[in-house]
């Protein structure tokens, strides 16, 4: 087990990960070397066609690599068999486009990924009910996504992922969809959930903005990493 300074965990450790597509035409991932510990908030910075997306998509075991190694606390993932259940368990996905089932309402949807655990129904309805809560939908809980505002639909999105209390979220681009007003909520409560709770985090934006809130900052270019700094990130209010 590979551990930071700090004596945290290292989550994830890339060796010389790379991804094309097209027989080799298209580059994603150059060659990128990292590691990412318990606990962390690190944002993924880029242009359009950056890697950041690609990257993200190999953490969450959404796509494969085409060469290199990819470590989940410290065994291979490349390698790894059951990829569903690491997804289900270990890993929360929030989308952009938040990947909402339309005909379920919102209690339902959080329930989804708690189908392939150990809660009965009774259990998966009372843990969603909680979630929502959490975020602050106490009272949208029978709405159907089309019934929601934007905001409200990441709110969704963000309890959904927390449903099986994984220990590393992604977020890729989360508040690309919202006006500016429900980003900086949806942004606040994001990082509020990840000091209160400590899980891992680690999101993908294009604006720096957001990115200065997170602890630390990996900038790509081209399918490299070009730069991995600190941030000074004021305590919790």
């Amino acid at each position: 087990m590979t551990t930071s300074s700090n004596g945290s965990e290292c989550v994830f450790e890339a060796v010389a990960l790379k991804k094309e597509y097209d027989e080799g035409q298209v580059q994603a991932l150059r060659g990128v070397d990292f590691r990412i510990h318990a606990g962390e908030f690190v944002a993924i910075v880029g242009q359009s066609g950056s890697g950041k997306s690609t990257m993200l998509q190999m953490l969450g075991a959404l796509d494969h690599p085409s060469s290199g190694e990819l470590r989940y606390r410290g065994k291979s993932l490349t390698d790894r068999k059951e990829l569903s259940s690491y997804r289900a368990h270990d890993i929360g996905f929030i989308f952009q486009s938040f990947h909402l089932l339309p005909t379920f309402t919102a209690i339902e949807n959080v329930q989804i990924p708690m189908l392939e655990s150990s809660r009965g129904p009774a259990e998966r309805k009372q843990r969603a009910k909680e979630l929502l809560s959490l975020v602050g939908l106490e009272k949208r809980l029978h709405h159907f996504p089309s019934k929601l505002s934007g905001g409200e639909r990441q709110r969704v999105a963000i309890a959904r992922s927390l449903a099986n209390e994984a220990s590393v979220l992604l977020a890729d681009e989360p508040t690309g969809n919202l006006d500016s007003e429900n980003a900086a909520l949806i942004m606040d409560l994001i990082v509020r959930l990840q000091r209160e709770r400590n899980f891992t985090l680690i999101l993908v934006t294009h604006d720096m903005g957001i990115a200065q809130k997170a602890g630390r900052v990996i900038s790509m270019k081209d399918g490299h990493i070009v730069a991995d700094t600190l941030n000074s990130v004021p305590p919790p209010n």
